[in-house]
C-alpha cells in the first residue's frame, strides 16, 4: 500500500485524513509537529506527504509551516508534499509552489480534489521510485561492464548501447568472425576496438583498413603486399594489413565496396589461413581475426552480383548490430558533454536543441557539431544559436512544449529519473500543468 505522511498538530485533522485515506487504501503514518514529522521521514518510506501549514506555537503567519516545508525540499527533494492551512495568501502559495509544494489547498478541504491530487502524487512519485531502481541497476551494469572488460572509452547510457556493448564483449572471447552492420558515423570502429581488446589476440595488433576508401586497383596490395615492381611505382616490397595483424585482429571497414577479385582472395585467406603478395608466389601464413563492417545490405549486394555469398557467410559467423544514434537518444547529451572540451557546457536551450535533431549523420555528426559550436560560442556556455542545427530542430521542442504528448512526457520523465520538477522544466511547463496533462492522458506507473 502507498504511504502518507500526515503532518498536523490538530489530532481531529490527523483522524480525518486517516479516514480518508484508509477508505481509499491508502496507509497513513501522522507526526504532531515539525520534528517529530522529519525524524519519521529519516526512518519510513513515504511516498507523499500532507503538511500543516499553522502550528501551536504560530497560528498566524505560517513561518513554521513554511520552515517544515524547505526543510522536507532540502532533505527529500523528491518527495511531493500538499499544503493545507485554515488561512490562505496567495502570494504565500505562489510562492512555496515556485519552491515545489505539488499543491496548496485551504481547511476545509474538498475531498474529492484532495483525494483526485493525492492519488496522482502518489502514481507519480511510485513511478519515480520505479525509475530510480531501474535506473540504479542500469548503473549498476554498466559499472559492472566498465570493470570486467575494455570498453576503450565507449560512451553511452541508452539501454541499447548497453545491449549492443553485451552482446560484442560475449563475442569477442570467441575466436570467429564478426561483422558489424550499422549505419555510418555510428561508432562501428569503436566497437570492433572493443572486440579486440576483449578477445583472446587483444595483446596482438589491431589494424584497420577502410575498403571504401582506395581505389579497386590497390585493395588487394593493401590486403595482402605486393611486392617490388608488382605494379607501378612500387619499387619495394611491402606488407599487406594480413600480415601487419598476424597475431591479432584485422578490422576491414565497408567490406561491402571490397571489389570481387579481392573478395575471392579475402574468402581464400579465411579459409586456409595461407595468402600470396601481389606479384608474388610465395604463400604465405597469418592467424588472424577478422572483424568486418559495413553499412550496406550485402543480402541485397549477393542478390546482385556484387558480393560473393560464401564470403558473406565467412565473415558473418556472428553479427553485432549497432543502431544509429536517433534509436539510442539517451546517448545524445553524454555524448556530447563528452567532446566539449574542458570549460564550456551546454544550456538547457541547446540540449533541447541536440535531443530534437534526427542525426543522420549519427555520432559523428554530432562529434562535429559540438566541437564547432564550443569553438564558435562566445564565452562558457553553448546555446542553441550556437549549435548550427536547422531552424526546425530548433523549433521541435518548442511546438512539443505548447501540449507534449504522451511520449514526450513519459520520455522526459525517464531522462530525469522521474523527478518531476525537472521533467516539467524540461517540457517547458508549470509542474501543476504537468500534473493536469498527466491525470488528462492517464498515464499510469507501469
Amino acid at each position: 500500500m502507498p504511504t502518507v505522511l500526515v503532518i498536523d498538530d490538530n489530532p481531529a485533522v490527523a483522524t480525518a485524513l486517516e479516514t480518508l485515506f484508509a477508505l481509499h487504501e491508502i496507509d497513513t503514518l501522522s507526526a504532531s509537529g515539525p520534528a517529530r514529522g522529519l525524524a519519521m521521514l529519516e526512518n519510513h518510506a513515504v511516498d507523499l506527504v500532507v503538511q500543516d501549514m499553522n502550528f501551536e506555537a504560530d497560528t498566524t503567519s505560517g513561518e513554521e509551516g513554511e520552515a517544515l516545508f524547505r526543510a522536507i525540499r532540502e532533505h527529500h527533494p523528491d518527495l511531493p508534499v500538499i499544503l493545507l492551512t485554515a488561512w490562505t495568501r496567495l502570494e504565500a502559495a505562489v510562492d512555496l509552489v515556485k519552491a515545489g509544494a505539488a499543491d496548496y489547498l485551504g481547511k476545509p478541504w474538498d475531498d474529492h480534489k484532495l483525494m483526485a491530487t493525492v492519488n496522482n502524487l502518489i502514481e507519480l512519485s511510485q513511478t519515480r521510485q520505479q525509475l530510480i531502481r531501474r535506473h540504479a541497476g542500469e548503473r549498476k551494469r554498466r559499472e559492472v561492464l566498465a570493470r570486467e572488460f575494455d570498453l576503450r572509452g565507449f560512451v553511452y547510457a541508452d539501454p541499447m548501447s548497453e545491449s549492443t556493448l553485451t552482446f560484442a564483449t560475449q563475442v569477442a572471447r570467441s575466436d570467429l568472425p564478426v561483422l558489424i552492420t550499422g549505419p555510418n558515423g555510428a561508432g562501428k570502429e569503436k566497437l570492433a576496438e572493443i572486440v579486440h581488446a576483449n578477445s583472446p589476440v587483444r595483446a596482438g595488433p589491431f589494424v584497420a583498413l577502410n575498403c571504401g576508401a582506395l581505389p579497386a586497383e590497390l585493395i588487394e596490395a593493401e590486403l595482402f603486399g605486393a611486392e617490388a615492381g608488382a605494379y607501378t611505382g612500387a619499387q619495394r616490397a611491402r606488407e599487406g594489413k594480413f600480415e601487419a595483424a598476424d597475431g591479432g585482429s584485422l578490422f576491414l571497414d565497408e567490406i561491402g565496396t571490397l571489389p570481387l577479385a579481392g573478395q575471392v582472395k579475402l574468402l581464400r585467406v579465411l579459409e586456409t589461413g595461407q595468402f600470396q603478395r601481389l606479384g608474388g608466389n610465395r604463400e604465405r601464413g597469418v592467424k588472424v581475426r577478422v572483424i568486418s563492417a559495413t553499412n550496406a545490405d550485402l543480402p541485397t549486394l549477393i542478390a546482385n552480383g556484387q558480393f560473393r555469398e560464401d564470403l558473406y557467410y565467412r565473415l558473418n559467423a556472428v553479427e553485432v548490430r549497432l543502431p544509429p544514434l536517433a534509436q539510442r537518444p539517451d546517448d545524445i547529451l553524454p555524448l556530447a558533454r563528452h567532446f566539449l572540451p574542458p570549460g564550456k557546457h551546454l544550456d538547457t536551450g541547446a540540449e533541447q536543441t541536440l535531443l530534437a535533431h534526427r542525426w543522420p549523420g549519427n555520432v559523428r555528426e554530432l562529434r562535429n557539431t559540438v566541437q564547432r559550436a564550443a569553438l564558435l560560442a562566445q564565452g562558457e556556455r553553448i546555446g542553441a544559436s550556437d549549435l548550427g542545427l536547422p531552424a526546425s530542430a530548433a523549433a521541435a521542442p518548442l511546438a512539443e512544449m505548447a501540449e507534449p504528448d504522451r511520449a514526450a512526457i513519459e520520455a522526459a520523465l525517464a531522462r530525469t529519473n522521474g523527478v518531476l520538477a525537472q521533467a516539467a522544466a524540461e517540457l517547458g511547463m508549470s509542474r501543476q500543468a504537468l500534473y493536469r496533462r498527466i491525470e488528462r492522458l492517464g498515464i499510469q506507473r507501469n
